[in-house]
This record gives structure tokens, sequence and C-alpha cells, in this order.
């Protein structure tokens, strides 16, 4: 049996539910879902509820050709980008697996459940180590690539298609970008636009994220038709709603929204990091690239003691960063929200502060 323990994520029911009045640990779009979106839903709730989905998500898919300018036999979709995730690993992670580490802990979990040696490339100063995880990635089936990175909210914007390039073609790559149109510009560091030079590349999306359709499940990824076909052939059928495929369509149709969301966590990111670095001594803000960011705390704080007084005093939940492989006790993770959300958290940390 495969331990879970080691794999923990944020969100309201990682703690208990009924404490939380402002949850910062779940980085989604602050906006959450769109007023489009949800009055499609709402239009839809009784025939979508009561008839079988679409198992091919035809029409999804449809939406998503024309937001990436790519072809259907590209494209396969999935309950969240972490079903997807386990389906790469049991597709092509037979033996040994590459994975930097701090980062998602789903990479590591699909890939033990499928009985794979894991081998960990530890970042440098939160960079890639692309000597290293290039070398390393010799004979392996699999590298795992998060762009922008969780936790570090980091783009690599020097190494990804330097290290794509280095290695062995035979090697199956994932670059999981579920956070990267919520960077200020997305189309400059997304690497769909080099998917017809690489055919062992997969890239991983979330409409979860860029859409606040976190509790309706929906991601995608992107490959070569001959991948794609081969996820296809591992796919449970029906693995994604009706509800969730038609909110996907109405969100692809309501990209102001994401726009509008991006200059949101852009001000409001610069006016988190300006007040910490002005206001307090013991919470450092670490750069950021994505709707989030790791701060790191004194060295006589922890970040599990930080993290269950906000919770107490507060109703405010932070990421304890002591369950990311190699992060330690002195991190916590902070999604970027509204100005008035970010202001009761800002309040609350200047009050630990003093």
């Amino acid at each position: 049996m495969v331990d879970l323990a080691g794999c923990s994520h944020g969100g309201i029911y990682s703690v208990n539910a009924n404490r939380v009045r402002v949850d910062f640990s779940s980085n989604v779009n602050p906006l959450g879902i769109s007023k489009a979106v949800l009055r499609t839903i709402r239009r839809k709730i009784y025939s979508l509820s009561a008839t079988y989905p679409d198992p091919e998500c035809k029409d999804l898919k449809e939406s998503l050709c024309d937001y990436l300018k790519i072809h259907p036999d590209c494209i396969n979709l999935g309950n969240g980008a972490t079903e997807l995730i386990h389906i790469f690993a049991r597709v092509f992670a037979a033996n040994k697996v590459i994975i930097p580490c701090p980062t998602f802990c789903e990479y590591e979990l699909a890939s033990r459940r499928v009985g794979a040696k894991i081998v960990s490339v530890p970042l440098r100063k939160m960079e890639l180590d692309e000597e290293q995880l290039i070398e390393k990635a010799k004979g392996s089936d699999v590298v795992f690539l998060c762009n922008p990175n969780n936790p570090t909210s980091l783009l690599y914007r020097r190494s990804l298609k330097k290290i794509i390039n280095g290695i062995d073609s035979s090697t199956k790559i994932l670059v999981d970008e579920c956070f990267i149109e919520l960077i200020n510009e997305p189309d400059r560091f997304t690497m769909i636009k080099y998917l017809n030079e690489f055919d062992n590349l997969v890239i991983l999306r979330s409409l979860t994220k860029s859409f606040g359709l976190a509790g309706l499940r929906l991601g995608y990824c992107v490959s070569c038709p001959k991948l794609a076909k081969k996820f296809n052939n591992c796919r449970v059928s029906w693995n994604v709603n009706g509800i969730a495929q038609r909110a996907g369509i109405a969100a692809l149709k309501d990209l102001r929204h994401l726009t509008i969301a991006r200059k949101v966590i852009k001000k409001e990111r610069e006016f988190m990091r300006v007040g910490m670095e002005r206001r307090m001594k013991n919470f450092f803000p670490l750069k950021s690239d994505a709707n989030f960011f790791l701060i790191r705390l004194s060295s006589n704080k922890f970040s599990t003691e930080v993290r269950d007084y906000l919770l107490l005093k507060n109703g405010i939940l932070v990421r304890d960063c002591s369950t990311f492989l190699g992060m330690g006790s002195r991190f916590i993770r902070v999604a970027i929200k509204t100005h008035k959300e970010n202001l009761i958290l800002m309040n609350a940390l200047e009050a630990i502060d003093n």
C-alpha cells in the first residue's frame, strides 16, 4: 500500500473547515468563478445533472482548440490536473523518475503508486540546477517540471527549453503550467509554443486555478497526438462531469475575467511584498512570479505555529510548507487574494510580528 501521508495539500479541509474565514492556502484565481460561468451553470444545471456527460468532451476540446490554437487530437481532459498527473505516471513512469524538490507532491505520489524509483534533484537558490538535472535524467522514463514552481512561485525563465533539449527524446517530460495563466506574460513563457519541436513533451494546465473552478475539478494536458492517444487509452470513461465541461466552455468565452485577475494579482503582490518589507521584521517575502508567494520566517518562528495561531486567532489559513520535501519549518505559502482579504492577512501578520 502506498503511503499517502507524504503528500498533503492546503485548503479548508486540511484543518477544521469551520474555523476558516479566509483561505490563503489554496492558490486559485482571487476573483473566484466568473459571473458569466455562474449564469451558465444555473441555466443548465437541471439538464446537465440528469444527463450523462460527453465522454470525449468534444465541445470543450473545441473551445480549447480555439483558445490554444492547436489540434483537438493533442488534447486530453481530466477530473482536475491531478488525475492527469497520475495517468501520466501510469502510462510512462515504469522505472526511473526525476523530480526537482521542493515541488508539488503529487508527482512523487503518482510515481510511487506505479512502483517507479524516484530521484530527487534539489533546487539551488530556488532555481533548477540545469546540469545536475540533465545528468540525473539519463536513462530515466520521466521528468516532472513545474513552471511556475509550487511552492516557490518562480518561473524557470532561462533554463527550461535548454533542459528539455538536453534530455534524451526517449524520456517523457511533463511541464506543469497550472499557474502560468496567472503570471504577467503567460504567452511569453508557456512551452505550448514549442509543442511541435518535442515529441516527448506533455504540458499540463488547470482551469481549476486559472478560472476559479476548484470545486468542479477540471484540467487538461496537451502533447503530440501519439502521446495524447496513449493518455486517452488509459482514461476512465466519463471522467469529466457535464457541469465542469459546460463551465469550462463558458470560462473560455470570458477571458476578460482572467485578464482582470492578472491585474489584481500584479498590483496586490507588490502591495503585500512592500508592506511586509517595510512593516515587519519576522516575515520576509520571497520573489514571486505567480499568484502566491513564499514567506520566510525569522529564526524564532515555526511554520506550523504561525499557521495554527493565524487559524485560531483570526480564522486565516496559510500553507505550512514543512510538508514540502526540502523546505524545512521556516516557510509559509500564501495566495494573493483581493485587497480586502490581503489587508486582513497583513494586519494579522503585523500583530504577530509586534
